[in-house]
């Protein structure tokens, strides 16, 4: 009998949460990691633990690629790690505290609950999950255990982007009714394939659970652009945007959305490349709007209220006051002067101490993923769905 990945990943979050449990950190212990795919955002990911203070050295990286392991063992506190092609053999570590898991979505589930089960605390870049039914999976595997799971929205930890929720919740902006979303990319400039050794790269174990196919350097590099693998922007960029959104909106579930998505640029991509999207919400509306062919304005949000508007990306944050129309300048500015990621990942190895949850739970992770994925079954029926389909109005519009 064949097991589809979603009920793979269920037979994994209800089978292995009674394994283990993380060793107590005394207070001069270095805290142990295990990395789970070792491309560039697992880099960004190691700088960020590298700069928030925590000690912690890298015991076991695993990746599909060997030249990828052998980069990661290169660093100052990995040189004794143990490299592996399966991730499972750095679970089976038991001297391991915590995983950093930076691998193509399509694995996130499966990964994180098997680490879960193996009592080790899980750093899970975003989206933590690659379909909508994955949700439940990681939820019930996160709270049935005693393991603490960051989930890698670090705007959460982003100090102008809590400033920024702080003022919107304590009602600065007035009522906020229509929140905008944009992001704009470029890969022909920023992100070109470069070709690798396919003779050191398990392929096969990179497919998982998708379909077997012929390798391919596009697929392997933009992954995210191919629905086996990712979900494109909606579930990569708008992840990001919308999370801020739920957590400063304080609602988490749109009742409707709306998607046109063309492929103008990627003609070979799953996913479209230039997006206009639209979700409803209680009280508010949402927006979204991006590309690949231009990044001129790159990535932000503005929330628009009755008494001011605030803008913000990561760069910072203005407030412009409603009355003030003739005055360009905001009445209120913060700019950034730290990577969230440090901050996300110090209150991640803060957590492991506590035992607190973390500032981004499972439960958030869940929701800003599952508002990608609902603008993608917008797009895949026609261009409009409600949420719950079948709630409210009628089935969704195809």
């Amino acid at each position: 009998m064949s097991i589809t990945p979603s009920r793979r990943s269920f037979l994994i979050a209800s089978g292995l949460t009674a394994l283990g449990a993380t060793r107590a950190l005394g207070a001069n212990d270095k805290i142990r990691v295990g990395v789970i795919g070792a491309g560039g955002r697992m880099g960004q990911l190691l700088a960020s633990a590298d700069a928030c203070g925590t000690p912690f050295e890298i015991v076991a990286v695993s990746d599909v690629y060997a030249p990828r392991r052998d980069q990661v063992k290169a660093r100052a506190n990995a040189t004794t790690a143990t490299t592996h092609m399966d991730f499972r053999e750095v679970l089976d570590n038991n001297t391991i505290d915590a995983v950093f898991i930076a691998t193509p979505d399509h694995w996130h589930v499966r990964i994180a609950t098997a680490a879960l089960g193996a009592g080790k605390d899980v750093y899970l870049e975003k989206p933590v999950t690659h379909t909508l039914e994955e949700g439940a999976t990681l939820q019930k595997a996160v709270r049935s255990s005693k393991q603490v799971l960051q989930c890698g929205m670090q705007q959460r930890s982003w100090s102008h982007f809590r400033n920024a929720v702080n003022l919107i919740q304590g009602g600065t902006l007035g009522e906020v009714r229509q929140v905008r979303t944009y992001w704009w990319q470029n890969y022909g400039f920023s992100w070109v394939p470069k070709p690798i050794d396919v003779a050191q790269l398990d392929w096969h174990q990179w497919l998982g659970g998708a379909p077997d196919q012929p390798f391919s350097l596009e697929k392997y590099f933009r992954w995210r652009w191919f629905w086996n693998f990712g979900g494109g922007a909606m579930t990569d960029l708008f992840a990001h945007w919308i999370d801020v959104v739920h957590w400063a909106m304080k609602e988490d579930e749109p009742s409707m959305a709306f998607m046109l998505g063309d492929k103008y640029t990627y003609k070979t991509w799953d996913c479209p490349d230039t997006i206009q999207a639209a979700f409803r919400y209680p009280g508010f509306d949402v927006v979204y709007e991006g590309m690949m062919a231009s990044s001129i304005d790159d990535g932000g949000l503005e929330f628009r209220g009755t008494e001011a508007t605030l803008k913000i990306n990561r760069s910072g944050m203005s407030v412009y006051h409603e009355g003030l129309k003739g005055d360009r300048n905001p009445v209120l500015k913060e700019q950034s002067f730290e990577d969230g990621t440090i901050d996300h990942m110090r209150n991640f190895f803060e957590c492991m101490g506590s035992r607190k949850d973390p500032n981004a739970p499972v439960e958030a992770g869940i929701a800003c993923a599952r508002a990608g994925h609902i603008g993608n079954l917008a797009f895949h029926h026609g261009g409009k769905t409600n949420w719950p389909v079948g709630n409210r109005k009628g089935e969704s519009t195809s």
